[in-house]
């Protein structure tokens, strides 16, 4: 074996030595992710310092654990019990993340299985605790919201000192009993039966008030007319008609004193 060959070999294992210790020496942290040190040799956990997104160097008997800390999304489903006994299956959908400053906490105190850990007992509770409160017929038509908002802030509340955030919890389905969701929906129809008939009703009280008014006024223009109309005023009228028509260009005939009270009267063509 000549120098050169022995030099080239001691040079490909020198740079296999350095691929595999610069894999080795390092972790990559992916994007919308962060990672806590892990010292195996000095004291565990490295407290204060979190590192960002990208390649991070570090001895190869160390290791850093990465958390994705983008928004993650989880559904449940949870089987409750309303305030009258009855058993509803719920589909709930939570938004959460680890609290980017804290995951050196979060792995000491929690670990990195957190979400079963601590928010998935604490939304199931807390479901249940709130759900309680309400009739199957509230939860199904119009308390969803208010659950979840209910919800929302208990499991916030019980998040504060676990190192998690939550963003958001939604009530997607809500399941009951066939005999109960029955029961619901023809109660719902007999309500909406009813606005209907009560909208109706209102509407003709309201056509009834408008023709009351308006025969009301009509009577109040006969009465105001009928006093206005006295016998001297009628003939005045007809006095004022009579030399109108008699002064139009139409031929006619005018009988002097030959109508009523002593009007004129007035004869088309003779």
């Amino acid at each position: 074996m000549t120098p050169g060959f022995r030099f080239h070999k001691l040079l490909l294992l020198a740079l296999v030595l350095l691929a595999w210790g610069s894999v080795s020496c390092g972790t990559s942290v992916p994007a919308g992710h962060h990672g806590v040190k892990y010292l195996q040799f000095g004291g565990g956990t490295e407290m204060g310092t979190i590192y960002p997104e990208g390649f991070q160097w570090h001895m190869p008997w160390n290791r850093i654990e990465v958390y994705k800390t983008q928004w993650d999304n989880k559904e449940e489903h949870i089987q409750v019990l309303s305030a009258d006994g009855a058993q509803i299956a719920l589909d709930v959908s939570i938004w959460y993340r680890p609290r980017m400053q804290q995951l050196d906490s979060l792995q000491i105190k929690v670990g990195r299985d957190f979400y079963n850990t601590v928010v998935s007992p604490a939304l199931r509770g807390e479901s249940r605790r709130v759900i309680g409160k309400f009739k199957p017929e509230e939860i199904y038509s119009t308390k969803r919201e208010e659950i979840a908002s209910d919800v929302l802030a208990s499991v916030k509340a019980m998040m504060a000192n676990k190192y998690v955030e939550v963003d958001n919890i939604i009530v997607r389905d809500v399941s009951l009993p066939a005999k109960i969701s029955e029961a619901i929906n023809a109660k719902l129809e007999a309500d909406q039966r009813n606005q209907q008939m009560e909208f109706t009703l209102l509407q003709e009280k309201k056509e009834a008030e408008r023709k009351r008014i308006e025969a009301q006024g009509i009577a109040d223009f006969q009465r105001i007319v009928s006093t206005g109309l006295t016998p001297e005023l009628l003939r005045w009228k007809g006095i004022e008609a009579t030399e109108k028509l008699a002064a139009s260009q139409n031929s006619k005939v005018v009988v002097i004193g030959g109508g009523k009270d002593g009007l004129p009267l007035i004869l088309g063509n003779p």
